[in-house]
């Protein structure tokens, strides 16, 4: 199974708008209405505004949706289950649920992938469990690879933060 582009023009378009450019996100309603429509309440209620990358890994993923420009971790709800068994693919541009190692809780946090990795999927993770996408980058590549490579450093505990903070200043379009 792939990411395709446009699978559905009912499905909803998640815009970040950040610091570094604009991404647009098609979310795979149809395929993953528990995944997405946690995110789509989360970013109405407008959760992700002024969030940030928080963890930036340049030949892997940048991840976000869980804390405020000054490294504070934003209370969120209840876990969702892993809908991983959709079958869509970790490639780049692939939008995914992060996760502890418990396959359920994932909440608010979500990563994007900026290589194809593969070694996410339900297929072939080592917890037979795996990420679940529930979304792929349909305008915004170019904004990824300015983001991946940006510095680095720790902060509040936590490495791979972004030495100058990229924002969420907005999540969601309908």
């Amino acid at each position: 199974a792939n990411n395709p582009e446009v699978t559905n023009t009912m499905n909803h378009i998640a815009e970040f708008k950040t610091n570094k450019g604009i991404i647009d996100i098609e979310l795979y309603e149809d395929k993953m209405p528990i995944t997405t429509g946690n995110f789509i309440k989360l970013a109405k209620d407008k959760f992700y505004d002024g969030t940030k990358f928080h963890r930036v890994i340049p030949n892997f993923m940048i991840q976000g949706g869980g804390f405020t420009k000054d490294m504070v971790q934003k209370k969120t709800h209840a876990e969702i289950v892993n809908e991983s068994t959709n079958g869509l693919q970790n490639k780049r541009g692939a939008i995914a649920m992060a996760r502890t190692s418990a396959p359920n809780s994932a909440s608010s946090q979500f990563f994007i992938n900026v290589v194809d990795n593969s070694f996410l999927d339900k297929a072939n993770a080592q917890d037979r469990v795996g990420y679940c996408v529930f979304g792929n980058v349909i305008e915004g590549l170019d904004v990824l690879d300015l983001i991946k490579v940006v510095k680095t450093g720790n902060s509040r505990g936590h490495g791979d933060v972004p030495l100058d903070p990229i924002l969420i200043n907005k999540a969601v379009r309908a």
